[in-house]
This record gives C-alpha cells, sequence and structure tokens, in this order.
C-alpha cells in the first residue's frame, strides 16, 4: 500500500509540472518574439491578451492532480499504520 500511495503522491505533481512547463516554453517563446500570448487559445498575438490563471483553464487536470496526491498521501499514512506481517 505504501509504494502505490508514494506513486499517486509524486506522479500527479510530475504531470502538474510537466504540462505547466511545456505550456511556459510557449509563453516565453512568444514574449521572446516580442508578442503577447493567447492563453484560451494558446496562440502568440500582437495585441496584449488578459491572464488567464491555469486552474481556470484545466480545472480537472489541477484539481485532480491534487486529488490524486491527497489519496496517495492517505494511502502512505494508512501504510505505515498497519502492521508487517
Amino acid at each position: 500500500m505504501i509504494r502505490l500511495g508514494l506513486l499517486l503522491l509524486i506522479l500527479p505533481l510530475f504531470v502538474l509540472m510537466g504540462v505547466y512547463f511545456w505550456e511556459l516554453n510557449d509563453v516565453r517563446a512568444c514574449q521572446l518574439d516580442g508578442g503577447h500570448w493567447n492563453y484560451l487559445t494558446e496562440t502568440c498575438r500582437q495585441s496584449p491578451q488578459p491572464f488567464v490563471p491555469w486552474v481556470d483553464r484545466a480545472p480537472l487536470l489541477v484539481n485532480g492532480g491534487m486529488l490524486l496526491s491527497v489519496l496517495g498521501l492517505v494511502l502512505c499514512m494508512i501504510g505505515f499504520y498497519q502492521k508487517r506481517r
């Protein structure tokens, strides 16, 4: 149970960070070219665009990842409290 808990605790965080930095790479490339990133359409524009938080654009990914991490934490705690056989 501890192994499954650790997997659920850590894996969603790496997925969230990977997706976040993938998008950040596109945003930085757009800004370095002198453009403005449109977060809703994920395109580079010439006029300023409003910022839309990541949790508003992908709520299932963010909230689901955090819930899986909490579930992993609970499984780790249960695994540590069980006696070894």
